[in-house]
């Protein structure tokens, strides 16, 4: 075993937290999302970097809803058409990202990273508060390219299994953390979003109809933004909408976000008709 240890150097075998991050910062803190060499002399405006829009998320009892558009903009160009913005951070929460894309996937595949080594190290799964915390802190570690114009904001939620229930985190791009109550929506089209969700959200609401919730946001939005897609039937594109309960994160098929689209689009023909006919 000493003769292990001798190969390698002593950051590797000195004992420490349970952060990767942390240990990351001591041992080679140029790889951190924050501390990219040479990206604070270069103008952001320069930088063909897609960007990713819209996420939200949704309570309802027992869990929550994350979803997301497929959308990335370079500018006034449509990028990439099936981006993924939304994934699974451990067993139990999921992040969905909006911002410049490239240093939000660095981010989430960090982060992810984090958890798993937290959970290697102590043997336990970190409580969802202990969760959002650490993602905070690595939010703030990157406010050196937010102040150049390269931001990363996440919106992440989970399974709380200490209160038996959803609960959902947003955060700034100085590292400040809130605790959202009931729904909240982030991104290029999040203020669209948020009204959609203002009229739709229920606190009865059950997984399935919660599901749909999201994804008629996400298509309320993109009426308005026009950084953010709603579905795209034709090409068969549906945003990411993910689950997370007491079984964990589950992401919701293309099969039922298909009917969903199918029923709000249903409705929305419906409304128009008897508007129509009052008139």
């Amino acid at each position: 075993m000493n003769n292990v240890r001798d190969g390698f150097p002593a950051a590797y075998t000195r004992l420490g937290s349970a952060s990767f991050t942390e240990f990351l910062g001591h041992v080679a803190p140029e790889l951190l999302p924050g501390h990219r060499h040479g990206l604070h002399e270069v103008d952001p405006a320069s930088l063909p970097a897609p960007h990713a829009t819209t996420i939200v998320a949704l309570t309802y009892p027992g869990g929550m809803i994350m979803a997301g558009d497929r959308r990335a903009t370079m500018g006034s160009q449509i990028s990439h058409r099936r981006m993924e913005k939304v994934f699974s951070a451990d067993a139990f929460s999921a992040i969905g990202i909006a911002g410049t894309a490239g240093l939000a996937m660095e981010l989430v595949r960090l982060f992810q990273l984090e958890l798993e080594h937290f959970e290697k190290i102590d043997g336990t799964l970190l409580s969802l508060e202990g969760k959002a915390n650490r993602l905070a802190t690595m939010v703030r570690g990157n406010l050196p390219l937010a102040l150049q114009g390269l931001a990363a904001i996440p919106l992440f939620g989970g399974y709380d299994h200490t209160s038996a229930t959803g609960r959902i985190f947003s955060y700034d791009v100085v590292g400040g953390r809130y605790e959202e109550r009931e729904y909240h929506a982030v991104g290029s089209g999040g203020v669209y979003a948020r009204s959609s969700l203002k009229k739709l959200w229920r606190p009865d609401l059950d997984a399935d109809a919660a599901a749909r919730t999201a994804l008629h946001a996400l298509m309320d939005a993109a009426d308005d933004d026009s950084a953010t897609a709603g579905v795209d039937l034709l090409r068969r594109i549906y945003p990411i909408v993910a689950r997370v309960d007491e079984e964990g994160f589950t992401r919701v098929p293309d099969a039922e976000l298909r009917g969903h689209a199918e029923q709000i689009n249903r409705d929305l023909a419906e409304t128009a008709e008897g508007e129509g006919e009052q008139a």
